[in-house]
């Protein structure tokens, strides 16, 4: 008995759209399957890196072997490479010539040349973000400083209060150069925060900031900046960062 054509069309229509479901659940199961993209990995070692050299779990001029990292990360070689490379511009990871890479050594005349050029530079993005800050700069300025406020400074205690208060505490001095309109000179100003960290965590077990009153000086910094005085606003973070500065050196002798 044949079958009437209107039935073979509809075995064939039903037949078509069975197909595309099929497609597309096997499209679903390839998607959610799917390893991470490679940048997205690169970009967790990346920061995983960075931590953990900024808060010393990897020694100054201690040698960063791939086969380590690729057991500690659980990543393959391409990604821990291209990391390293990446962190050489941050100067926080060294190339060695033939020889892998290490962590960049941490001195008295670096952490000095470090601070010098801070100074230097965020004086300048300071007094650029008072020229042109808007009203959301200020904004922002005062949450931060807000936010850094409520957070206790406690050093050599919990590494997890320890990260929010740095974390809070960069998000403070950027803010106050986020006016500043040069994304470049705001790069260059984060990357030298972070390298300024390093030596923060490197003599937190030594540290002792009770003589002074950190919160009043972020404040004082505020005050100045959001009465548009540029001079007494630098002067007074270039200040704050000169009194850390001469307590960390005074601990390398």
């Amino acid at each position: 008995m044949r079958m009437p054509e209107k039935d073979k069309k509809n075995i064939h229509f039903c037949t078509f759209y069975q197909i595309i479901d099929i497609f597309n659940c096997l499209a679903k199961d390839v998607f959610m399957s799917r390893s991470p993209e490679p940048k997205s990995i690169t970009n967790r070692v990346v920061q995983d890196l960075r931590r953990s050299i900024i808060v010393g779990d990897f020694k100054p001029g201690e040698k960063l072997k791939i086969d380590t990292l690729k057991e500690r990360l659980q990543v393959g070689a391409s990604p821990i490479r291209e990391a390293l490379s990446l962190l050489t511009s941050d100067h926080l990871v060294e190339r060695m010539d033939q020889r892998g890479f290490r962590v960049a050594p941490a001195t008295k005349a670096h952490f000095e040349e470090l601070l010098k050029t801070r100074c230097w530079l965020e004086g300048l993005a300071l007094r650029e973000s008072i020229a042109t800050g808007s009203t959301e700069w200020e904004e922002a300025v005062v949450i931060a400083l807000h936010r850094l406020s409520r957070k206790d400074r406690q050093l050599s205690v919990d590494p997890d209060a320890e990260d929010s208060w740095e974390a809070l505490h960069k998000e403070f001095h950027m803010a106050l150069i986020a006016g500043c309109e040069s994304s470049i000179l705001q790069r260059f100003c984060s990357q030298l925060y972070d390298q300024n960290i390093r030596y923060r965590y490197l003599v937190a077990k030594k540290a002792n900031y009770q003589s002074r009153d950190v919160s009043l000086e972020h404040a004082d910094i505020v005050e100045a900046a959001l009465n548009r005085d540029a001079d007494l606003a630098v002067s007074r973070l270039t200040d704050h960062y000169r009194k850390t500065g001469t307590f960390f050196s005074s601990l390398y002798d």
